[in-house]
């Protein structure tokens, strides 16, 4: 497994499992992304920060702390 930090511009994979305790995995998943969503990576900032994805319909960006907690296959 890998995490969303680790997805290439444009690939789409499957939230397998959520890291992370209290706040962090309660905002990741207020976001929507829960376990088996599919999530594709859209942009990645020149410097790598933030993420742009697509989850659920809409476009979402997150922070490379963020998707480091996110597990997809």
């Amino acid at each position: 497994m890998r995490t969303l930090k680790e997805v290439k511009v444009g690939e789409t994979v499957r939230v397998s499992k959520l890291i992370g305790e209290g706040a962090i995995k309660r905002r990741i998943m207020d976001m929507g992304i829960t376990k088996g969503i599919e999530v594709t990576v859209r942009k990645v900032a020149p410097l790598g920060d933030p993420i742009e994805i697509s989850v659920r319909d809409y476009e979402l960006s997150i922070r490379k702390g963020e998707a480091e907690n996110i597990l997809c296959e």
